[in-house]
């Protein structure tokens, strides 16, 4: 009901742009410019944590960047989900490449394994106060965009947490680490597609709205790496990668060193 009426009053009430607050534009050209206008570059997080995969983000997290991933996010602005899918996609791309385009000895194309965007996923009781999944809806726009250039890719929710954690909000980097450590699992289907050698780790990208310590993304690549069958211990080998929409700002200026 509430995505209902979020999508109402999209229509009923004046629209202003979602990062600068200018009228009549849900994204202005300026807002739209810092979220998309760069390309997507490797960030990294100090200190970063054990197992945080290669992180690609597309724009450091503040200003105009910040205001309009927070009006999706909290405010169901669900309209933004296009120009931030179209930034999680540049991000996929920087950070694999051309892999969907493998061709045979021959020069002909040769059909691929997709990539697997698995977002990471919030806990229900948040899911439920916004009423809608920022992640996943940002991924599922990335997917069309990747395939709209050529690139297959699906979303497949592949995780979910296992136990409940505290509020990440005034949490340093090694509480988030204890915080989250173990909160996430496999689903069933996970399991399933990981038990049948189907989960090819190389396809793998993990996506996130934003990554600030790392703690998350970490935590989300151990559990979709590890899964347990009987008493017997599953692993993916090889690593996954990892795109975000933004990052914080000292994370891009690290990479620069």
């Amino acid at each position: 009901m509430r995505n209902v009426w979020q999508e109402l009053s999209g229509l009923l009430l004046p629209v202003v742009c979602a990062g600068c607050g200018r009228p009549r534009t849900e994204l202005c050209a300026a807002c739209g410019a810092a979220l998309l206008g760069g390309s997507a570059r490797r960030v990294r997080p100090s200190p970063t944590p054990p197992g945080l995969p290669e992180v690609y983000a597309a724009a450091p997290y503040e200003n105009a960047v910040r205001a309009v991933l927070l009006a999706h996010k909290e405010r169901g602005a669900l309209g933004l989900a296009g120009a931030l899918g179209r930034a999680l996609a540049g991000c996929v791309r920087a950070g694999t490449g051309r892999l969907g385009a493998a061709a045979d000895p021959a020069g002909s194309p040769r059909a691929v394994a997709p990539l697997l965007l698995v977002p990471v996923p919030s806990a229900r009781s948040a899911t439920a106060a916004r009423g809608h999944d920022p992640v996943r809806r940002i991924a599922v726009t990335a997917a069309r965009e990747l395939r709209r250039a050529g690139l297959p890719a699906r979303v497949l929710p592949l995780l979910r947490q296992r136990r409940a954690v505290a509020d990440q909000a005034g949490l340093g980097a090694r509480q988030r680490r204890a915080n989250l450590a173990g909160a996430l699992e496999l689903t069933a289907a996970g399991e399933r597609l990981l038990r049948r050698g189907l989960l090819r780790h190389d396809r793998v990208i993990l996506v996130d709205d934003l990554l600030t310590t790392g703690s998350t993304l970490a935590e989300a690549a151990r559990a979709v790496g590890e899964g347990r069958g009987g008493d017997r211990e599953l692993s993916v080998h090889g690593g996954c990668r990892a795109a975000v929409v933004a990052a914080s700002p000292s994370a891009f200026e690290i990479n620069r060193n």
